[in-house]
């Protein structure tokens, strides 16, 4: 069992927010993958399913970013699992937008839901960072992270949603290089 968390905020006012990317890469997953009936539990959402041969944990936490770690860990006690079955899809400021890259452990660099998670679970877990670019200074990180996607930014977001999904069976596998390969070569 693999627990893929995805991060973002709870709320309609949130779903098309940048800083809510991680909630849409897991969503997109369970589509593509046919995942179960969303469950409310460990203080979040989950869907169970398979992606390639490997059985898969969703989780949504419903905690807002800044305490995602509480429902990941939760998850993982429950199931009796190491930080190595866990992978984590966040926003990335330090990547161009649509970018897709992972990595295992590092830093929050600043990111809430990183900071929860790792003071909550440790920081050897998988990273997929998905790049929503930076805005240029500092001070606009708030309002950019928390801004919606624009309307010419929908097709490469679901571009990029589609080849994280399609590829996803990769990731389970651990095989993390070919996954960012193929998932770049996808987005041509």
């Amino acid at each position: 069992m693999q627990i893929w968390a995805g991060l973002g905020n709870p709320g309609a006012q949130h779903a098309m927010q940048r800083h809510n990317v991680g909630f849409m890469a897991v969503d997109a997953i369970a589509e593509v993958h046919g995942f179960g009936p969303v469950r409310k539990q460990f203080q979040g959402w989950t869907r169970e399913g398979r992606v390639g041969q490997h059985k898969v944990l969703l989780l949504k936490p419903a905690t807002f970013m800044n305490e995602s770690g509480r429902s990941i860990g939760e998850a993982l006690r429950f199931y009796k699992l190491g930080v190595e079955a866990l992978t984590v899809f966040h926003d990335e400021l330090d990547l161009a937008p649509f970018r897709v890259k992972v990595k295992i452990g590092g830093g929050a660099a600043g990111h809430n839901g990183l900071r929860s998670t790792d003071q909550h679970c440790g920081q050897d877990y998988r990273r997929v960072r998905l790049g929503i670019g930076h805005p240029g200074h500092k001070d606009r990180v708030h309002g950019y992270v928390l801004g919606n996607y624009a309307k010419e930014e929908i097709d490469p977001l679901s571009d990029m949603l589609g080849a994280v999904s399609a590829e996803a069976p990769l990731l389970a596998a651990g095989d993390d290089a070919r996954f960012m390969n193929d998932v770049a070569l996808r987005l041509g």
